[in-house]
């Protein structure tokens, strides 16, 4: 049996990426990405409901629960379910999404400016190459320009439901590494919103959620608690920045990125990381799914899926998130690599980058929602937007599926590497190789099994010699 192969410890001068995580930042990334991988599979049920749904007889009740206007017209939320979807239970979503990168930057991998050069460099690269793809194609194809953002968006939640259908493990490093990358991704995805997809400003309302958000900010200097304060001041910030003209969302991000997420004395988890852990599921396994269900249900059929691939505008979405992500990702790491004078975790190869690249071409959830924004008024154009969200999504899929299956056995070894732990003390053994503790605990451990095995082969030795002797 070969000896398990170790981690080189890089010259002073090169640092490593991809590289083992710290146990609580390991422990961390496991606990976040088994919800989302949950709530990707949930994901995954409401866009196949959605699709059969609006593609048989019923279509028509699809269409009529979609555009049912439902609240206070008075406060000026008279608004369609799927206008509540995307604008309400999304802003759900980018709360965590704000809870994330506050803890990334502040308590994990983009607090080291070093350290998050790297994933930070790949993210930008893996939207701006996509924009810059659908960009080309609409130049030479004389489309529409409109939708240059939708391709540049990744879907965490849907790449980990690919991940967990095609039962493939991905080892930690590159588990955290797609999850950077979703994290970077989603604060460039906020920006692009903010700034290209604010409609005309109602100054009374944004100043009104400017206050808001003061208000909330002060409480939680205070810190005031209880769920009875903060949820109704939430939504009246949701309400007032949905009014003033910036998506409603970016209240959710703002409000996020108050959160404190780093522990003081006596505290086991930040409050950012204990909302976090009640609201994800919420987000995860209801908000998303529930918009997924109002946005996915688009009409497929043959003439559909082939304007997908003859219309530069939507050809343009397809090319970014297959084409685009993959190259630009994979091309931003291996650059950024380069100049920063960064290994590569020996245990890996660069083809590994190149599948989490291509997998993070599945860009359902934010590019659906870019994709309704940046075609507001055109219906026909946003459902064939959609389609081919959803086509560049499955191929860039199918893709990763591949690639990441011609490497399974290895990442197979490399996780159960991980998750090791022959003195069962709950730690993983590699994270104990330095703790003579956990030395002198395997040399007790392998002195019993000695003792054991000596006394199995003196019995054995015995019961021979008395099926031996003469009857």
């Amino acid at each position: 049996m070969p000896a398990p192969t170790t981690t080189p410890t890089p010259t002073p001068d090169r640092r490593s990426f991809l590289g083992r995580l710290s146990l609580p930042e390991r422990r961390f990334v496991a606990d976040a990405l088994r919800t989302e991988t949950v709530g990707g599979v949930l994901l995954l049920v409401a866009a196949i409901a959605a699709l059969v749904w609006a593609n048989t007889p019923l279509k028509d009740s699809y269409a009529s629960l979609r555009d049912f206007h439902i609240g206070p017209a008075a406060l000026g939320l008279d608004l369609s379910i799927q206008h509540w979807a995307a604008d309400g239970l999304l802003a759900i979503f980018f709360f965590v999404a704000g809870i994330e990168l506050k803890r990334e930057l502040v308590a994990g991998e983009l607090r080291d400016p070093r350290a998050a050069a790297l994933p930070v460099i790949a993210a930008i690269c893996g939207m701006a190459v996509p924009a810059l793809v659908y960009t080309l194609v609409n130049t030479i194809g004389d489309g529409r320009l409109d939708g240059w953002a939708v391709p540049t968006a990744t879907d965490i939640a849907f790449a980990l439901a690919v991940l967990a259908v095609i039962g493939t493990s991905l080892p930690s490093a590159l588990r955290a590494f797609l999850l950077t990358l979703a994290v970077v991704d989603d604060l460039f995805a906020i920006l692009i919103i903010a700034v290209f997809f604010t409609g005309d400003l109602n100054f009374a309302a944004l100043g009104g959620a400017f206050a808001g958000l003061a208000v909330f900010w002060l409480l939680l200097r205070k810190g005031v608690r209880g769920w009875y304060v903060y949820v109704p001041l939430a939504l009246v910030i949701w309400g007032l920045m949905y009014n003033s003209g910036v998506h409603a969302t970016i209240a959710g991000v703002a409000m996020g990125l108050m959160l404190r997420c780093t522990t003081r004395e006596g505290e086991k988890h930040s409050p950012g990381e204990h909302i976090e852990h009640l609201i994800r599921p919420v987000s995860a396994g209801l908000a998303v799914p529930l918009f997924a269900l109002f946005s996915a249900g688009v009409a497929v059929s043959g003439g559909a899926i082939g304007k997908v691939f003859t219309q530069p505008v939507t050809l343009g979405v397809v090319l970014g998130l297959v084409v685009g992500k993959a190259l630009g990702i994979f091309g931003g790491t291996w650059l950024a690599a380069r100049f920063t004078r960064a290994e590569l975790n020996p245990e890996l190869a660069w083809p590994d980058v190149f599948a989490v690249a291509s997998l993070a071409g599945i860009g359902f959830t934010v590019s659906l929602l870019i994709g309704e924004l940046a075609f507001a008024g055109d219906t026909a154009l946003t459902d064939e937007v959609k389609a081919a969200v959803l086509m560049g999504s499955l191929i860039a899929a199918l893709l990763a599926s591949v690639l990441l299956k011609l490497r399974v056995r290895r990442y197979q070894a490399l996780c159960a590497e991980e998750e090791r732990d022959d003195d069962q003390d709950g730690i993983p053994d590699i994270y104990e190789e330095h703790d003579p503790g956990y030395h002198l605990r395997m040399a007790e451990i392998h002195e019993r099994k000695a003792a054991e095995h000596r006394e199995r082969a003196r019995l054995a030795g015995a019961s021979r010699d008395e099926a031996d002797r003469p009857a």
